[in-house]
């Protein structure tokens, strides 16, 4: 195939190997054969010189606000070997076709040109950037820019363990890793494919690089993963990750709800009831999108990216460039220009600046708020510079390296959570996620916060922790004489909570499932061709919870502060046995969430194993305590 002739301009936006940039800092090559130091220690240095050597900032790429846009976003591709809900249509999108894609020579060259013009970081995102074969090249290429103080990208973390100890020899000195749960069923469900060891290897590999800290973003959304805010939190206490919790946002074709969008202060109230001694930290730079805090004691912190509650527009310093070679002055504005081209067309230095400067001009002082946005016409989010989409991707190998610092939950004593998840996934068979999380994307959830479950090491009968033991609870009083969900009539009514105080309300609910020795060998064993029968079960337990007052009409929308499902093997009865735990502050009690809970986790079970068996036996099915109410608490004997 013939190579399209490279125009007169990138040549001399390239350059063979003199630099001429407006920071006036000298050149300094590594001499033929002399290997240049490690990017996150020569870091230091190259700050250091640009500070001696500085010029004014170009007034191309200042607005009409005097925001100075320092800060370039560059898309390598429109490709992805992830497809997440929250970042593609479900049916996909058009890619553009290669030959209407940026070259590596276009990229280089308008690299040079904006870092000529006082860009000091470059972030390579995509789609996937490093599923493009020459994305260690172009770092390399990037690294010998004289005024460029930061090459960072931001993956999905699925080649990362791979690909950087090379990318942090070419001069690679900041890594973003995208993870919205850290549980591998969830994970399945949320990005249509499977990677989570992947992933998870890529995080440790960035750690033992001595990337610090390490950034991990995960989009909270309501319904699907608020519930692990928590956890998320508590990897910052023995690892340097930098936790960015960012709230949902919309594109086109996300489906966007503003219900399913969990705000700033509604996560940062989450984390301070378990951490209340949560310190904030100082901004490191003025036009940060993070707001910063970390527990005492912890190695890492959290943030929050509050692009929604709390705008940062007045102090945003971001361009991008689409892999098509469009140039987005807002994220969430759909106004582009065609960089590609001008660059193919022959355009001079001075008609591209001329053209830039123009663009960024016309940025608007903030963008539009979260519901106009919602209503306009923008890229899907894959298509800006995003994480995640395209072709079907094998199973990840399972790695047995040191990850297990995450602690993750081991369900079953004696067996590797590695050995489990790969035989979960052998075969390219996905876990079937429960209806109720399926959903998820075509309704609108219920108002709750809850936070998730914690390391299990300590049982290891069950998936999740055991819950803090109970207080004693006092002696139940007698059980009122009259129905309370019908009015005078006999007609159906929901009860009014309006006047009731707040108070401490706990329910645990139990259910258990008669396997037959068959099946519970195949469950022990995690054989099942479905999958894991247990995490599934789990993860479904936790979603009824959250979406009781959808499946029993006459129920209150409650906000739960804590949800937990334990699974535990009973092998003299061949039976999975089931509790519940749901908690709360407010007017009405979470009964009914803990029954459900269980209900359903047993319902995942049977539909697991059904296939095996069905002389399966649901049962047992009862409330073990609550506590909290006007009829006092109640315990079963």
């Amino acid at each position: 195939m013939a190579l399209r002739p490279v125009p007169q301009m990138l040549w001399r936006v390239l350059g063979t190997g003199v630099r001429n940039c407006s920071s006036g800092a000298p050149v300094t090559q590594p001499r033929p054969g002399e290997s240049s130091q490690p990017a996150v220690e020569e870091l230091p240095r190259r700050r250091q010189s640009l500070r001696e050597h500085s010029a004014p900032f170009s007034t191309f790429l200042t607005d009409s606000f005097g925001r100075q846009h320092s800060y370039l976003r560059i898309s390598l591709t429109e490709k992805c070997n992830l497809r997440c809900q929250y970042c593609m249509p479900e049916e996909g999108v058009p890619l553009t076709p290669k030959a209407d894609l940026l070259t590596t020579e276009e990229v280089l060259a308008l690299a040079r040109l904006f870092v000529k013009e006082g860009v000091d970081k470059i972030r390579l995102t995509g789609g996937e950037p490093l599923i493009r074969p020459d994305v260690v090249d172009i770092v390399a290429q990037l690294h010998r820019l004289e005024g460029l103080r930061t090459i960072g990208v931001t993956t999905n973390g699925i080649n990362l363990a791979r690909l950087l100890p090379q990318l942090q020899k070419a001069g690679l000195n900041a890594v973003n890793i995208s993870l919205d749960t850290l549980v591998p069923a969830k994970f399945e469900f949320i990005v249509r494919r499977r990677g989570f060891h992947k992933v998870m290897e890529g995080i440790h590999k960035a750690i033992e690089l001595g990337y610090s800290p390490v950034k991990v973003n995960c989009v909270v959304m309501r319904g699907l993963n608020e519930d692990e805010l928590l956890d998320f939190a508590a990897l910052t206490e023995g690892l340097p990750l930098d936790i960015r919790f960012i709230e949902y946002m919309p594109f086109d074709g996300n489906r966007w709800n503003f219900k399913k969008m969990v705000s700033y202060k509604e996560m940062l109230d989450t984390v301070q009831q378990r951490w209340p001694e949560l310190e904030k930290l100082p901004e490191e730079e003025e036009s940060s999108t993070a707001k910063a805090f970390k527990i005492p004691g912890f190695q890492g912190q959290i943030s929050f990216i509050t692009s929604m509650s709390e705008h940062f527009c007045g102090t945003c310093n971001r361009l991008r460039i689409t892999a098509d070679g469009n140039l987005k002055v807002c994220l969430f504005g759909s106004s582009e220009v065609s960089l590609r081209d001008l660059l193919r067309t022959g355009a001079s230095e001075e008609e591209l600046l001329r053209i830039i400067g123009a663009a960024v001009g016309r940025k608007k002082r903030q963008h539009a708020g979260m519901f106009n946005i919602s209503q306009m016409k923008n890229r899907p989010m894959i298509l800006i510079e995003s994480q995640r989409m395209l072709p079907d991707s094998p199973p990840a190998i399972p790695s047995v390296s040191s990850w297990d610092l995450l602690r993750v939950y081991n369900p079953r004593p004696g067996v590797s959570f590695s050995r489990q998840t790969a035989t979960l996934w052998k075969g390219h068979r996905v876990p079937q996620i429960p209806l109720l999380a399926q959903q998820w994307l075509q309704s609108d959830p219920p108002q709750r916060h809850c936070s998730s479950l914690s390391d299990s090491a300590t049982n290891p009968k069950c998936l999740s922790p055991g819950a803090q033991a109970p207080a004693t609870p006092s002696e139940p009083q007698p059980p009122s004489g009259q129905l309370t969900h019908v009015d005078s009539k006999g007609r159906a009514a929901m009860v009014d909570v309006g006047r009731k105080p707040d108070t401490e309300r706990v329910a645990v609910a139990s259910a258990v499932v008669l396997l037959g020795p068959v099946a519970f060998r195949l469950v022990q064993e995690n054989q099942l061709k479905k999958g894991d029968a247990l995490v599934v079960a789990q993860l479904a337990g936790i979603q009824a919870a959250k979406l009781t007052s959808q499946l029993i009409p006459l129920c209150h929308h409650v906000s739960l502060s804590h949800v937990q499902v334990q699974l535990e093997l009973d092998s003299t009865r061949h039976a999975v046995v089931i509790q519940a735990s749901c908690r709360t502050h407010g007017p009405t009690g979470v009964e009914m969430e803990a029954l459900t809970s269980a209900s359903v986790a047993a319902l995942t079970v049977y539909d697991m194993c059904k296939a095996v068996s069905r002389d399966i036996v649901l049962g047992e099915i009862q409330l073990i305590y609550k506590t909290g109410g006007q009829r006092g608490d109640f315990h079963r004997a």
